[in-house]
């Protein structure tokens, strides 16, 4: 691919994959905002379709969960 992915400076591509029917990909993008992917996303918007979704690592989200302890 000529451009690579096209990606905003502030974006980094992380991992990608693929449905084994090959009908899908899933990339994991890192980003310091939504509105950062916005610029990458309008560039790839006459080929494919985005669904947006913010994740977090396992380290940041368990602190996060109340403690069930009595």
């Amino acid at each position: 691919m000529r451009d690579g992915r096209m990606l905003p400076e502030d974006v980094r591509y992380v991992e990608s994959w693929v449905e084994t029917d090959g009908s899908k990909c899933f990339q994991l993008m890192e980003a310091p905002s939504r509105k950062a992917l916005s610029p990458w996303m309008a560039r790839w918007a006459d080929l494919l379709d985005f669904e947006v979704r913010p994740v977090q690592t396992s380290a940041e989200f368990w602190p996060s969960v109340p403690s069930r302890e009595a």
